[in-house]
C-alpha cells in the first residue's frame, strides 16, 4: 500500500475492468444476429385459393351448356361468366385447341348464347359448332 497520494505501482485499481462486458455484449450480438434474420427475411404473399376444378378441360372437346333458366355448364357443371372466359383462355391457349360444342336449349335467351359465343371468340376458340340442332328441325 501507498501512502502517498500518487498512482504508484502498488495502487488500487479505480477503473473497471471493461473486458468481460465487452465479451458479453459480443456474445448477445451474435445471438441476435443468428435469431432475427427468419423473422425478418419472411415474404409474405398472398396466393390464389385453389381451385377444384383446374383439370376441368378436355383436351379432345368442351361442351358448353345453356339451360332454359340462362343457365351455363362446362362440361356439366355449373359456372359463371367470369369463370366460363378463363376456361375458354385456357382451352385456347393449349396446343392442340380443343373443339367447343355448344348446346343451348330453345327456350334460353339469345343474349346468354350470345354472350357465350362473344366470349368464346374474345378468347380466341377458332373450333366451334352447334350440336342438338337436329332435334328442332321440324
Amino acid at each position: 500500500m501507498s501512502v502517498g497520494g500518487g498512482g504508484g505501482e502498488g495502487a488500487p485499481l479505480v477503473e473497471m475492468n471493461t473486458t468481460p462486458l465487452i465479451d458479453v455484449m459480443l456474445v448477445l450480438l451474435i445471438m441476435f444476429i443468428i435469431t432475427i434474420p427468419p423473422q425478418t427475411h419472411a415474404v409474405k404473399l398472398d396466393l390464389p385459393p385453389p381451385n377444384p376444378n383446374a383439370n376441368n378441360i378436355d383436351p379432345v372437346f368442351n361442351q358448353i351448356d345453356i339451360d332454359f333458366l340462362n343457365n351455363v355448364y362446362w362440361n356439366k357443371v355449373p359456372v359463371d361468366m367470369a369463370t366460363l372466359r378463363g376456361y375458354l383462355g385456357q382451352a385456347a391457349k393449349m396446343p392442340e385447341q380443343p373443339e367447343l360444342r355448344m348446346r343451348p336449349e330453345p327456350e334460353a335467351r339469345y343474349a346468354v348464347v350470345d354472350e357465350v359465343m362473344a366470349s368464346a371468340q374474345q378468347a380466341g376458340i377458332e373450333k366451334m359448332g352447334f350440336v342438338g340442332n337436329e332435334a328442332y328441325a321440324n
